[in-house]
């Protein structure tokens, strides 16, 4: 049985010269959580994340949340203006789905950036320095996960938990080089979506799922005094696996322009 993503494809990019070994194009079978939900208002993220503030124009609800889009983040800064000022927890809009290493040359390296390896991220040049300081929540509803029948097609499922979850991110910041560093425009937030083996029922969708944060881990994740590889690991490798329920839905949701309530509904054959 085949099973993969169907997340947009977007032509290879350059690795930047002296990282040439950190970065190669994912097959289908790395492509996880390649769309996925989040309708909560930015009232409840503030309250549900116990955020201070939340930072960019709120977003509306998504239904079918894909990469390059703009999503809600939950995050850690110490504010630009008061460098000795403790960190703040944020609600940012300002993140697009698809990590952009800070070295990359072109940005469009970002579209196939919209998963990361856990067991991987502290060593891999694209990831480390974000799995040290950058670390982020994706807040979801739930993910679409696409699977091959009998017949080779592609039936989309929808995998959900009894409570919105956390997926687990990381996020980083690039330079845009043709913009003066005084330009608050300069910075391209991107960020990306960790992976873990999956063996229960989101195992039998595909063999990798998103790394979802029970309530208890969102604070450790968001500790931005966690900065040893070796912690950030542990931290990682003490996380339960999700227990999340699939139910299939329509083949709607293929496309990213189509976004509406009627894509959560479960088909019944």
């Amino acid at each position: 049985m085949t099973m993969c993503a169907e997340a947009p494809r977007a032509q290879a990019d350059r690795v930047p010269s002296g990282h040439e070994n950190s970065y190669r194009q994912p097959t289908e079978r790395d492509v996880v959580c390649g769309r996925y939900a989040s309708t909560s208002t930015r009232e409840d993220l503030l309250a549900t994340y116990d955020a201070a503030a939340a930072v960019g124009e709120e977003l509306p609800p998504s239904y079918n949340v894909a990469p390059t889009q703009r999503v809600n983040a939950v995050l850690v800064r110490t504010p630009r203006d008061d460098p000795d000022a403790d960190p703040v927890r944020l609600v940012s809009s300002r993140l697009h789905w698809g990590l952009v290493p800070s070295w990359a040359k072109d940005p469009k390296i970002g579209a196939r950036m919209i998963n990361a390896r856990s067991e991987t991220i502290t060593q891999k040049p694209a990831f480390k320095a974000a799995a040290s300081r950058r670390r982020c929540i994706l807040p979801a509803d739930g993910y679409y996960e696409w699977m091959k029948n009998e017949d080779g097609k592609k039936i989309p499922f929808f995998l959900h938990g009894d409570a919105p979850i956390s997926m687990a991110g990381l996020y980083e910041l690039w330079p845009n080089p043709e913009l003066p560093e005084g330009d608050p425009e300069r910075w391209l937030w991107t960020c990306t979506v960790l992976t873990r083996p999956a063996t229960d029922a989101a195992g039998h969708i595909h063999d990798r799922s998103p790394v979802v944060l029970p309530e208890t881990f969102v604070d450790p994740w968001l500790d931005t005094t966690l900065t040893d590889r070796d912690d950030v690991d542990a931290l990682l490798d003490s996380i339960p696996e999700p227990r999340l329920e699939p139910y299939e839905v329509s083949t709607a949701v293929n496309s990213p322009r189509n976004n509406t309530p009627d894509l959560l509904r479960p088909v019944h054959r």
